[in-house]
Order: structure tokens, then C-alpha cells, then sequence
């Protein structure tokens, strides 16, 4: 299994960026798939999480903001992030797993991540 994210940048307040993330080597439609991001100096924290029948969830931080979905036919999954903030600024991770994991840590696959830089 094999999780490649692109789409990260930098980008100042108020503005958007896509994130994607390309998997190889499962049945991609069947399992959970997350973002998750990390800042220097704090915990990782789920953002968002969609399973294999396009259910959703999102964290509070990021609701109304943030938009995960996922095309099967392309084994990619998505974050359409808007509105970006300051404090949106991490390395964001996409992840997967067999079981519904929603925003819990726990993922058994794991991308390399990629940086969202917002700046004020």
C-alpha cells in the first residue's frame, strides 16, 4: 500500500489550496481514508475522514472551510481546503485504513505529507 500526497504550498490568509492524494495497492474504494496535519510543536489532529459510501466527517476547526471527497475511478482522494487561516499552517497527511477510523489516530497507512504554509 502506497499513499502519495501533492498539492501543498504556500498561500496567504483567506485563500485555497487543493490537497491530493494518490493510493496504490488496495481496494481503494472499500477503506476509510483521512487527512490529518501536524504543526511544530503540537499533536497530530484529524481533519477530515470519508469512507467507501461517501459518508463524511470533518473537524470543528475546518467545518464550512474544508471539503474531503474522493474519486474511485482514480484511486485519489481530496481536500479542497478554503479560507485558509494562519492557524491552518502544518504537514498534512493523508491516511487509510480497512476499518472506519473517522478522525482517530490509529491508520494503518500513512502518506509522507505535504506542507500547507498560510501566511497573515
Amino acid at each position: 500500500v502506497q499513499l502519495v500526497e501533492s498539492g501543498g504550498g504556500s498561500v496567504q490568509a483567506g485563500g485555497s489550496l487543493r490537497l491530493s492524494c494518490a493510493a496504490f495497492g488496495y481496494t481503494y474504494s472499500s477503506y476509510c481514508m483521512g487527512w490529518f496535519r501536524q504543526a511544530p510543536g503540537k499533536r497530530r489532529e484529524g481533519v477530515a475522514a470519508i469512507v467507501g459510501d461517501g459518508n463524511t466527517k470533518y473537524a470543528d476547526s475546518v467545518k464550512g472551510r474544508f471539503t474531503i471527497s474522493r474519486d474511485n475511478a482514480k484511486n485519489t482522494l481530496y481536500l479542497q481546503m478554503n479560507s485558509l487561516k494562519p492557524d491552518d499552517t502544518a504537514m498534512y497527511y493523508c491516511a487509510a485504513d480497512s476499518v472506519p477510523r473517522w478522525l482517530l489516530g490509529g491508520y494503518n497507512y500513512w502518506g509522507q505529507g505535504t506542507q500547507v504554509t498560510v501566511s497573515s
